[in-house]
């Protein structure tokens, strides 16, 4: 494949890259008329059946269909990129559960084509809930933090 498709070759090593740089589960992108959809799993993952559901050491599995109570306010990522707590590895969160947060209050980044883009609350409230992991690749329009007022 290497000598036929070098441009390809070289777009898939990229994606690894940054798969392994930020330890992401998958990644799909688009390049011009291309899609590039690559997944990796751990080896203990590898050969569990399909229905089985493994959780990460020290993590607790949230319920797949968990719906926020009525009086709870979404805040939705506004693009699809890499999702961080924090300003930088070395830095405290932005914010936790339980913090209170006022309109313009920055609440995460995303990383997306190597730009990070603050995202702020639009409202006050309560952050009850936390909804990615850090350095998960979350897509336009999924849940970040649930508020309530």
């Amino acid at each position: 494949m290497e000598d036929r498709f070098p441009d390809e070759t070289r777009a898939l090593r990229e994606l690894l890259a940054v798969m392994r740089e930020h330890d992401l589960e998958q990644i799909k992108i688009k390049l011009g008329d291309a899609v590039y959809e690559l997944s990796r799993r751990p080896p203990e993952v590898a050969h569990a059946p399909a229905a089985a559901a493994v959780p990460t050491a020290g993590a607790e599995p949230a319920p797949a269909a968990a719906a926020p109570p009525p009086n709870v306010t979404k805040v939705v990522a506004p693009l699809t990129g890499v999702f961080y707590r924090s300003p930088s590895p070395d830095a405290a969160p932005y914010v936790d559960v339980g913090d209170r947060v006022q309109p313009g209050d920055v609440l995460c980044v995303l990383e997306a084509m190597k730009l990070f883009n603050e995202i702020q609350s639009e409202d006050a409230g309560k952050i009850v809930r936390i909804v990615p992991d850090n350095g998960e690749l979350v897509s336009q329009g999924e849940d970040l933090f649930w508020l309530e007022p």
